[in-house]
């Protein structure tokens, strides 16, 4: 061998070795990388060929005609879009569609490729990777399923039916129809559940789904917003029409028992109603009326119908909260809704950690109006949303300009679940983690345990976020273990009813040491709220609370809250020591 011929020979071993540790990488990755002669249309795959095509590397297909034969029907003019745009230079090649094995099957695949021009302009070959993705896009749809329907029944859930309630609301007030928002609720489910078993709870749930849909017209809406009650719309429906459709649902309910298994369950459900837009003119209240009208049902006997009317004292305690509702409304447009700031400090050193943002209202006259006085009004009304909003933003123009403070916010139970509030948020804080990581979103354990899975993800999606979670209010509800473990929360602000009197009230005594366990076990910080007296303090600090909160170390104020105009403008406020922690 001469000497000229050493160094090629190692060449060629080199791109040997180079072109096999590809090949190995290739097969790793799943991916396969193919070669498409558009002149001859020849189709030339490297890599695993099996796992896109469940087939050898001989069946698979040979030319580009063949491929697109096994891809499916919807997917083609999409990518031959894709295809004819970046063949035009418009756009790069990037393409997700479904292929056929030969099971008949359909497999999801991703893919990525470039074309190559001939001497004369016109495209010669193209190469790419495709990628198997049928994972990915089962789990996107999962998801997506989960972010509107019921999980157990198929039916709506709490958003997508609140949703759909809007739309019935607006078509009646435009076209001056009537409609009926109807709740049914199964009538000791708990007892069932106890009974028989969850699983035999579920297939009534289930069987009560079945009938609906067999008793209510085809065009109503039918949604599961809780865990024991449905939702049906009744658009351009009467109250005696609405009324003939419940009744038939009742005797259906009585008549003939659900068959479990070897078990017949004797079932029956209570109905609450109310009509639109004369008894409501927003989705949530007329959720929260048809309930009240449903509670009246069970109150009433069970088993019956309740459609829901004001008193007198009602009805003008209803004006009343619409007078308020346009205040706050008028409030948001004017700038005159403010944050209040109490701080939460430190349990061994009395250090401000961060503060709790209280939303508070000027008047037209310049006067500071508690939350108390407007809150629960709006909240009936279904107006929090824009209230939930002002706090957000208004929180955030706050952490910008204080870099070391670090601030927490509230949210009702409305915005917990309401996606546009979470966009909103994203929108702001996406490409600043730096304020993201100085954000406490709170929200209070009764709205946690209405959809601990809803909630699971809102939580998540927060802390993937940057921000940290709050749980508050925790004890007022019956949060067990497994649900604190589900929630993944950062921090548990315990109810101030059981702190008051701690020091000499045995029972909030045993509960705080139970619940230090339980936070200790799971890694989350505890607040302790409503501490009014160093006697209160010496002993939270004492028992192992990590931070404290109440009049004690401060009550709420608003920056610069002598005067209307100057609610507007942020005062800098006293860093808290590890806002960025």
């Amino acid at each position: 061998m001469t000497k000229a011929a050493v160094p090629q020979t190692m060449a060629k071993e080199d791109c040997l070795q180079a072109l096999t540790r590809l090949e190995t990488a290739l097969r790793a990755s799943g991916d396969v990388v193919y070669e498409w002669d558009l002149a001859t249309d020849q189709l030339v795959f490297t890599g695993d060929v099996t796992s896109l095509f469940s087939a050898g590397g001989s069946d698979a297909p040979q030319t580009g005609e063949a491929l697109q034969a096994r891809i499916n029907p919807e997917d083609v003019p999409r990518r031959r879009r894709a295809l004819s745009d970046h063949f035009a230079g418009a756009s790069a090649y990037d393409c997700e569609f479904r292929l056929r094995t030969r099971q008949g099957e359909f497999q999801w695949l991703h893919d990525r490729g470039a074309v190559e021009f001939s001497p004369a302009g016109t495209p010669a070959r193209m190469a790419g990777v495709i990628r198997l993705v049928t994972l990915r896009k089962q789990q996107e749809e999962r998801l997506e399923y989960l972010a509107n329907f019921d999980d157990l029944t198929g039916h709506f859930n709490k958003v997508r039916l609140r949703e759909a309630l809007e739309h019935a609301l607006a078509q009646s007030q435009r076209f001056g129809q009537t409609g009926v928002y109807m709740v049914v609720g199964v009538d000791h489910l708990d007892r069932i559940n106890t009974g028989y078993g969850y699983e035999t709870g579920n297939a009534v749930l289930v069987e009560l789904g079945r009938r609906l849909d067999n008793y209510l017209r085809a065009a109503d809406v039918i949604g599961r917003p809780g865990g024991d009650f449905f939702g049906a719309i009744l658009s351009a429906c009467s109250e005696e029409a609405a009324q003939i459709a419940a009744e038939r649902v009742l005797q259906s309910m009585r008549d003939h028992p659900i068959t479990v298994g070897a078990d017949k369950v004797h079932v029956t459900v209570s109905i609450g109603a109310v009509a639109f837009p004369a008894e409501s003119k927003t989705a949530v209240d007329a959720m929260t009326k048809a309930e009240s009208a449903m509670q009246q049902a069970k109150a009433a006997g069970r088993d019956c119908l309740r459609f829901f009317a004001l008193s007198e004292a009602q009805r003008q305690g209803y004006r009343a909260s619409m007078d308020i509702g346009e205040e706050v409304q008028l409030a948001l447009k004017e700038n005159r809704i403010v944050l209040a700031h109490q701080p939460v400090v430190d349990a061994t050193n009395h250090e401000v950690r961060y503060y709790e943002c209280l939303v508070r209202m000027f008047d037209r006259s310049g006067k500071l109006v508690p939350a108390a006085h407007f809150v629960p009004a709006i909240e009936q009304l279904g107006l929090m949303r824009s209230i939930d909003n002002r706090v957000r933003d208004l929180a955030i123009r706050e952490l910008e300009l204080n870099p070391d403070v670090a601030l927490a916010i509230n949210i009702s139970g409305l915005t917990a679940t309401e996606r546009s509030w979470f966009r909103g948020l994203v929108a702001r804080l996406k490409e600043r983690r730096d304020l993201a990581t100085r954000l406490i979103v709170e929200i209070t354990e009764t709205t946690a345990l209405q959809d601990i899975d809803e909630t699971s993800r809102f939580v998540s999606s927060l802390r993937a976020l940057g921000c940290k979670v709050a749980l508050d209010d925790f004890g007022s509800g019956f949060t067990t273990f497994h649900h604190l473990k589900a929630l993944t929360v950062d921090v548990v602000k315990i109810d101030g009813s059981f702190i008051r009197d701690i020091t000499t009230d045995t029972e909030n005594q045993i509960f705080i040491h139970n619940l230090l366990a339980l936070a200790r076990a799971l890694g989350v910080s505890t607040v302790a709220e409503c501490v009014e007296t160093s006697e209160d303090a010496d002993y939270l600090s004492g028992v192992g609370v990590d931070l404290l909160q109440g009049y004690y170390f401060g009550r709420p104020e608003v920056a610069g809250h002598a005067s209307r105009k100057q609610a507007a403008s942020i005062i800098a406020l006293p860093a808290a020591a590890g806002a960025g922690n």
